[in-house]
C-alpha cells in the first residue's frame, strides 16, 4: 500500500519529518517498507530554464541545422545549434544549459559544451519528448509569449517533489488502505500529545441535476451484495485529467488513464472504497442486474483474457449480458472509453468471500478485490459515490441526471463489545486512566455507548472488521498510546514450583547444536498448509483439519496437523535443484480440531501440539578420495533418534520400542515411556513421496516435543563409576517365526533377568529357503554384568538357560 505524503497532509495538517512518520507509522501498526522520493517527471526539469531566441540563422554547413542566441537571463546571451524545423526568432523555449542531465527511459545523458560542424553550441533547445512533459517531437516546445525568461523549468511547470511512503499493510487492517483511513489512525495517535483532527473533503454540495438518465438496479443475491448504489453522470468529456490528479496518482505509482478513470482510482486511494464507471450506452434496458450466472459461461475481461465463470461468481449484468466481475474485474465491452459521453457510476460492499473465491478462481489481484477480500466499509458507498460524482463534474463535466439509488435492505451494524478498565490495563501491564482509555477510542471512532464504573460497553464500526474481542480493544488503545511507553517492569512475578523444570529454550538450543554439528540444517515452513494432504490417511485423520475460513489460496486453506507435509515441500524443493542429500529439522507446532460435545466454550476443540522433526535422504556422504558414497538409511535416522532421546536423560535399554502402525510410514518405530509416545521415525510412505515428485527414500522422526518435556523432568542423571567387575557377552540364534519383532524379543529378556541383564542387541537377520517361508533367524547378543561380584559360568548358564525358555514358551523359538 503506498502513500503520498503530500497527498496524506490534504487530510491532515502534519509537518513531520520523514523519520517521525516512518516511527510513528510503524508503532501504531502500519509498518513501514519502505520510502521513496517521488518526483512527477524523472529528474525534476532541473537544470532546465525558459528562454528566449533572440537570433536564428541557417548553420552554414548544414541543411537542416540552425545557428540561434538564447537569452536565458543568465547575462549573456548562450549560442545554441538546433536542429529543429521549427525554431525561430523571438519563440519563446525550454532550455538545457551545460551540466543538465536529461532522461531517455532509464538512460540519462549530461548536455555538455560542444561543437557542431564547426559551431559553438552552449546547451540545447528542447522538444517536449525529451524532457518527459509529452510524446510530441515535430519539433522544439513553443511556449506562450508571456512566459518568463530565466524562470527554471520546475517552477514553470508546477512539477512537484513528493515522497512516496509504502505500508506493509497486514491482512486485519484494511481500514488503512486510503489515505483517509491512515490520516485517521495518525490524528488518533498524535491527538493524545496536542489538539489536533483529521478532515475529509466536503461532499455537501452533491444534488442532482435532472433525472434525464434514468437506471434501474435489481440485486439478486443480497448475500454476496448485501449493498449496491450508483447514480448516471451525463455529458462528461473523456480527456486528460488535469496535472494536480495525474500528480497525486503518480507519487503512488499509478498510470493516469483519462479523467473519469482516474477520479475512481483517486477516490479508491483516497477513501479505500472501490468504485467502477460503466459506458450508460452499453447498459442495455437501463438495467444493473447483480447476480451469478449458469457455470461455464464465456466472459471477457478488461485483460481481452475470455474466462469460464463459476456458479458463484458475482457478475453486474445489464439486461442483456454480464459487464463485469463484481468487485474484481471489469469486462472488455461496458468500461469508459474516449467516445464515452454518459457514464454510470457504481459503488458496493460485496461478501469478503464471494470476492475472495472468485479472485482465486479466475487469478485476478486487482486494487479492488484487495479490498473487498478484507472487508471494505459498507457505510462508506455513498460518500464515496458522491465524492466521485462531484469530482466528475468539476474535471470532466456534465450534470447527475439520475436519482443516487441506494440498495441497503439489511444495514450492517456496529459491533458490539463489552470491556473493563481493569482488563485493559491488566494486559497492557501500565495504568493508564479510564480517562485516557475512553480518549484513545473515541479518536479511534469506536463509541463508547456505556460507561458503568469500570465496564465499557462500546461500539465499533463495521470498517474495523479487526476489532471483535476486549483483546482486540486492548490492542487498540496499546498501539495508540504506544508500545513504547510502557515501561519494562522493574520486578517480573513468575509462578512459584519446587518441582524441577527443563528450561525449554535451552534445551531447543542444546539440541539445535547438537543436530546443527551432525550435519543437519534447521528448516522454519509455513504453519498454513493444504487441507488435501490429510486426505485418505488413517493416522492423520482430515476432519480434525483446522481450516481456514478467509484462505490466501488452495494451497494455503488449513492450519498444519503435521510437520511431515512442510518439509517433503523443502526436499522436493532442494532437490529440483540439484541438492538431493539433505538432513534437516525443524521446531514447530502442529494444530488440531477434535470435537467434544462436552465442551461448552468451542474454544476447548482446538489444541496445538509442539513437535521436533528430523528428515534425511539423498547419501550419508559425498564421494572422496578415501570414501564411497554411502546412501543414507533407516538406522542413520535411529541412530540420531536415540541420540537425542539419549541427550534428554533417557535410557533407551528401558524404553518401550515397538513397530509403528502409523501409513505415513513404510517401516517406522515408535519409542515411548509407559503409554506415551515419545517418537514416531521410519521411512516415508512410497505413495505420500509421489505426490511430491520424490523419488528417493526419505526417512522422518517425529518428536512429541511437550511429552519428551514432561517425561524428562523424571529422568535421573546419576554418578556411577566403572564396572570393577567384567561383563560376560552370549550369543543366541533363534529361529522364529517372521511376525516376532526384535522388541518382544527384548522385552521378553528384561522381564526375564532384570537384575543382571545389562542390554540385548540384535546383529544379524538371516531368511532362507531352508528356514521355511514363514521363519527368519536372528542372532541377538546379551551383556550380562554383576557390579558386586564377578559372575561364575553357573550364573550365567543359569540366566541363558531362563532367557532360551522364556523364549521357546512365548515365541515358539527354536536354537539353531
Amino acid at each position: 500500500m503506498k502513500i503520498s505524503y503530500k497527498w496524506l497532509k490534504d487530510y491532515i495538517d502534519v509537518d513531520l519529518t520523514l523519520a517521525e512518520m516512518d516511527d510513528i507509522l510503524t508503532q501504531i501498526g502500519l509498518e513501514v517498507g519502505g520510502i521513496e522520493n517521488i518526483q512527477s517527471i524523472k529528474g525534476g526539469l532541473e537544470g532546465l530554464v525558459i528562454g528566449e531566441v533572440k537570433t536564428c540563422v541557417p548553420h552554414p554547413g548544414s541543411d537542416h541545422l540552425s545557428i540561434t542566441t538564447v537569452d536565458v537571463n543568465s547575462g549573456e546571451l548562450l549560442p545554441i545549434v538546433c536542429g529543429a524545423s521549427n525554431v525561430a526568432a523571438g519563440q519563446k523555449v525550454v532550455v538545457a544549459t551545460v551540466g543538465t542531465v536529461l532522461y531517455d527511459g532509464n538512460e540519462s545523458f549530461v548536455i555538455k559544451k560542444s561543437k557542431l560542424r564547426g559551431e559553438p553550441s552552449m546547451g540545447m533547445i528542447c522538444a517536449e519528448d525529451e524532457i518527459g512533459l509529452g510524446q510530441g517531437h515535430d519539433g522544439i516546445m513553443v511556449l506562450p509569449e508571456d512566459a518568463v525568461v530565466g524562470t527554471p523549468a520546475k517552477e514553470y511547470f508546477n512539477i512537484e517533489d513528493d515522497t512516496c511512503i509504502e505500508i506493509d499493510l497486514t491482512p486485519n487492517r484494511i481500514d488503512g488502505a486510503g489515505h483517509i483511513g491512515v490520516a485517521r489512525d495518525l490524528a488518533a495517535y498524535l491527538k493524545q500529545q496536542k489538539d489536533i483532527d483529521y478532515k475529509i473533503p466536503s461532499v455537501e454540495d452533491f444534488k442532482i441535476d435532472n433525472t434525464n438518465t434514468p437506471i434501474e438496479i435489481i440485486v439478486e443475491n443480497e448475500k454476496a451484495c448485501p449493498r449496491y448504489s450508483g447514480v448516471c453522470i451525463s455529458g462528461v468529456q473523456i480527456a486528460e485529467s488535469p496535472e494536480w490528479l495525474q500528480n497525486r496518482l503518480k507519487a503512488i505509482g499509478l498510470k493516469p488513464i483519462n479523467n473519469v478513470v482516474d477520479i475512481t482510482n483517486y477516490v479508491l486511494f483516497e477513501t479505500a472504497q472501490p468504485l467502477h464507471a460503466f459506458d450508460y450506452a452499453k447498459v442495455k434496458g437501463g438495467k444493473v442486474i447483480v447476480k451469478t450466472l449458469p457455470a461455464e459461461t464465456k466472459f471477457t475481461t478488461l485483460d481481452e483474457v475470455e474466462r469460464e465463470l463459476h456458479e458463484n461468481d458475482l457478475m453486474i449484468c445489464n439486461a442483456e449480458v454480464p459487464m463485469c466481475i463484481a468487485g474484481v474485474f471489469g469486462g472488455m465491452d461496458s468500461g469508459v472509453s474516449a467516445s464515452t459521453t454518459d457514464i454510470f457510476l457504481e459503488s458496493a460492499y460485496f461478501d469478503s468471500v464471494y470476492v475472495r473465491k472468485t479472485a482465486r478462481r479466475q487469478g485476478l489481484n486487482t486494487d479492488a478485490s484487495f479490498r473487498f477480500e478484507r472487508g471494505t466499509d459498507p457505510n462508506n458507498t455513498i460518500y464515496a459515490l458522491k465524492r466521485a460524482a462531484l469530482l466528475i463534474k468539476e474535471i470532466a463535466g456534465g450534470t447527475i441526471s439520475s436519482d443516487l439509488i441506494d440498495i441497503y435492505p439489511n444495514p450492517i451494524e456496529d459491533f458490539k463489545v463489552e470491556a473493563s478498565i481493569s482488563r485493559i490495563e491488566g494486559l497492557i501491564g501500565k495504568k493508564i486512566g479510564k480517562e485516557t482509555i475512553i480518549n484513545i477510542l473515541e479518536a479511534l471512532e469506536i463509541k463508547v455507548d456505556k460507561v458503568d464504573g469500570d465496564q465499557m460497553s462500546l461500539l465499533v464500526p463495521p470498517y474495523r472488521v479487526d476489532v471483535t474481542r476486549e483483546a482486540d480493544i486492548v490492542e487498540e488503545v496499546l498501539r495508540i498510546y504506544g508500545f513504547n511507553n510502557v515501561e519494562t517492569p522493574n520486578k517480573v512475578n513468575a509462578s512459584l514450583s519446587f518441582a524441577p523444570k527443563p528450561d525449554e529454550h535451552k534445551l531447543k538450543n542444546m539440541l539445535a547444536d547438537m543436530l546443527s554439528y551432525g550435519g543437519f540444517n534447521e528448516i522454519m515452513n509455513n504453519s498454513l498448509s493444504k487441507a488435501s494432504y490429510y486426505e485418505g490417511l488413517e493416522s492423520i485423520q482430515e476432519n480434525h483439519t483446522v481450516r481456514i475460513k478467509n484462505p490466501l489460496s488452495s494451497d494455503l486453506n488449513a492450519m498444519r496437523q503435521s510437520l511431515l507435509f512442510g518439509g517433503l515441500e523443502a526436499i522436493a524443493y532442494n532437490i529440483n535443484r540439484k541438492n538431493a542429500d539433505l538432513k534437516l529439522y525443524e521446531f514447530g507446532k502442529s494444530y488440531h480440531h477434535i470435537v467434544n460435545e462436552e465442551n461448552e466454550n468451542p474454544v476447548n476443540n482446538y489444541f496445538e501440539n509442539q513437535h521436533l522433526a528430523l528428515f534425511m535422504c539423498g547419501a550419508k556422504n559425498s564421494t572422496n578420495w578415501n570414501l564411497k558414497e554411502e546412501p543414507t538409511t533407516f538406522f542413520h535416522l535411529k541412530a540420531y533418534t536415540e541420540n537425542i532421546l539419549k541427550r534428554l536423560g533417557f535410557n533407551i535399554e528401558k524404553l518401550r520400542i515397538s513397530e509403528t502402525d502409523s501409513d505415513i510410514f513404510t517401516e517406522g518405530l515408535t519409542y515411548g515411556s509407559k503409554k506415551k509416545v515419545l517418537v514416531e521415525m521410519g521411512m516415508v510412505s512410497g505413495k505420500l513421496l509421489k505426490n511430491f515428485g520424490i523419488d528417493t527414500p526419505v526417512y522422518y522422526a517425529d518428536f512429541k516435543w511437550e511429552t519428551l518435556l514432561a517425561e524428562a523432568t523424571k529422568n535421573k542423571v546419576n554418578y556411577e563409576p566403572i564396572a570393577k567387575y567384567p561383563a560376560v557377552k552370549r550369543d543366541l540364534a533363534l529361529l522364529i517365526d517372521k511376525s516376532v519383532s526384535f522388541a518382544e524379543i527384548k522385552t521378553i529378556a528384561f522381564n526375564c533377568e532384570k537384575n543382571l541383564l545389562k542390554s540385548v542387541s540384535l546383529f544379524d537377520i538371516y531368511e532362507g529357503e531352508q528356514l521355511g517361508a514363514d521363519k527368519k533367524s536372528y542372532a541377538v547378543s546379551f551383556i550380562i554384568q554383576d557390579t558386586e561380584k564377578t559372575l561364575t559360568d553357573k550364573q550365567i548358564d543359569k540366566i541363558m538357560q531362563k532367557l532360551i525358555k522364556s523364549y521357546e514358551k512365548q515365541l515358539n523359538a527354536q536354537l539353531r
